[in-house]
């Protein structure tokens, strides 16, 4: 019997690891299949990702040979189901065997049921002496890190909680707990439409530290403001509701729809515009830009554990020029005393504080953050004056992705 859930994991794990395709991507193209079995399979693909190392440590001395990839790609899917998520050995097995067969890999069958008996006896105790941080963490993501490596890599093993942003004057749902930044945490697969006030715009999705930027950048009633880079709207969002008039710029026509669905749900009005931030200009200088970056996202594992496996070193080096031609022209779009909030969900600091120091040449002088500036998170701030946060921050609140902020002034 065919069995939906490992069939849609199956073709997600496939997506990313042969085709180098993003998880969410290959989510959205999934269709006619059940919303509960998509989620499923969701969940299953992830947790091999985010564990895909430590999961092939404990597969591999059952093995006489290495198997063609599709077939790994099963074995990991029956030993996360059996060590992760805690699923009978019976059903584990049997549903990885008949997978097997319904994808063409008939020949490997017995092998499959085989190899998954033996990780079935050995037990979630099979993890145990492992060094699941280190096996779990690409070696080169490891040395940019540092001395931080293994704390960041240790938050990486745990599911990412879900977090919100209230609309002022609205109240926060039941069952989360209030941050020391004013965020709204939830359990790890909490339902967000399933919460009461998401249908009226109440709250919206967004990371603890994904709301620092657009609070850093202290919008004032009134004020012009560019959102570049702007979807999916959470920072644009808390933009408008601080009272400001907003350009939300996004190149993404995809990317773009989804910003201005998010913004009717809430009903809340910003300009919205299809253009590449690098190129667009505004028709008069703005008082303030923020710029929340493409980056390599390697601060967000936590909520996307297909990122370890997507990204290469190279892709940083392209990206930094990326990041330098935007601070370019957000400086150019600013009125003398303007400001700019610079933000990246990276761990990288090759995306962090050495791509702000190209700032200078486009008459950007830094405005460095104080304690007054990050109320409830001041252990984020640098020896610089800027902004910080890793995985490993808050972990008896659950952690919260990694970011790094900067702000500074047009001279």
């Amino acid at each position: 019997m065919r069995d939906p859930t490992r069939e849609a994991a199956f073709d997600l794990l496939s997506a990313v690891l042969d085709r180098r395709r993003p998880l969410e991507e290959a989510l959205d193209a999934q269709a006619g299949i059940e919303a509960r079995d998509r989620a499923a399979g969701h969940r299953l693909a992830a947790a091999v990702l985010r564990r895909m190392g430590s999961l092939d440590a404990v597969i591999e001395p059952f093995l006489v040979k290495a198997p063609p990839p599709k077939v790994m790609h099963i074995l990991r899917l029956g030993a996360a189901a059996l060590l992760l998520l805690e699923t009978p050995p019976h059903a584990a097995v049997a549903t990885a065997v008949e997978l097997t067969r319904t994808r063409g890999l008939a020949p490997f069958a017995k092998m499959v049921n085989a190899v998954l008996r033996r990780v079935a006896e050995a037990g979630p105790a099979a993890l145990e002496g492992l060094d699941g941080p280190r096996l779990d963490t690409p070696g080169w993501l490891w040395s940019a890190w540092g001395r931080e490596a293994r704390a960041i890599a240790t938050a990486h093993l745990r599911e990412a909680p879900l977090d919100l942003t209230i609309m002022p004057g609205r109240e926060a749902p039941d069952g989360g707990m209030e941050l020391p930044t004013g965020s709204w945490r939830y359990p790890a697969g909490t339902a967000v439409t399933g919460l009461a006030g998401f249908a009226e715009g109440g709250f919206w999705v967004q990371d603890a530290a994904a709301a620092l930027p657009a609070r850093m950048l202290a919008a004032r009633p009134g004020e012009r403001i560019a959102d570049l880079c702007a979807a999916p709207g959470g920072k644009t969002a808390q933009l408008v509701a601080a009272g400001a008039r907003v350009t939300a710029v996004e190149h993404n026509p995809k990317r773009l729809a989804r910003l201005r669905d998010n913004l009717g749900r809430l009903r809340l009005e910003a300009e919205t515009i299809e253009a590449d931030a690098a190129t667009w200009r505004p028709e008069e200088p703005l008082d303030a830009v923020l710029l929340d970056a493409p980056c390599s996202a390697t601060g967000t594992i936590r909520r996307h554990p297909d990122v370890p496996h997507l990204k290469r070193p190279r892709d940083i080096v392209a990206l930094a020029k990326q990041q330098d031609s935007f601070i370019a022209a957000a400086a150019a779009m600013l009125r003398p005393g303007g400001r700019l909030v610079y933000a990246v969900c990276s761990l990288q600091l090759d995306e962090g504080p050495i791509r702000v120091r190209t700032a200078a040449q486009h008459g950007l002088r830094p405005a460095p953050f104080d304690e007054a500036d990050a109320v409830g998170i001041t252990e984020a701030l640098t020896p610089d004056g800027h902004l910080r946060t890793t995985p490993a921050l808050w972990p008896g609140l659950g952690g919260l992705d990694g970011f790094f902020v900067a702000r500074f002034i047009k001279d």
